[in-house]
């Protein structure tokens, strides 16, 4: 089995390193970090709409980095800061995901960081 890991070397808010990557491919399967809505280093403004938008965006960029697109999407996770975002946030992720729609699990959370969300997803494509 081999083993690839993508974005490592990232920094994150202040310009820190980040101690992961930001995925890991293994056999097929691809397992994306929780991405938040940053930007240069920086959380966007905006609200729960702009914040789902750009951390998908974010997810779709590593997707896209290790040759995988959303149709691969088997399994998301979402942390939300309030759970009175989640009827927002879900019209969001339906734009996304239409008629193909991934399991997910969606939980309230406090942050790490100051956003609104916090997306990971896990992939795969036969090889």
């Amino acid at each position: 089995m081999t083993i690839k890991r993508y974005g490592t070397g990232q920094s994150g808010a202040g310009k820190q390193a980040l101690p992961f990557a930001r995925a890991v491919e293994a056999d097929g399967w691809l397992y994306v970090s929780g991405q938040v809505a940053m930007e240069n280093g920086e959380i966007v403004g905006g609200g729960i709409i702009a914040e789902t938008r750009r951390a998908m965006d974010n997810v779709i960029a590593i997707l896209k980095e290790a040759g995988y697109g959303l149709e691969h999407v088997v399994r998301v996770g979402v942390w939300l800061d309030d759970p009175r975002d989640f009827w927002s946030f879900n019209g969001v992720f339906a734009e996304y995901f239409g008629a193909n729609p991934p399991a997910r699990a969606c939980v309230q959370s406090s942050m790490m960081v100051d956003c609104k969300v916090e997306i990971d997803c896990v992939a795969y494509k036969a090889r």
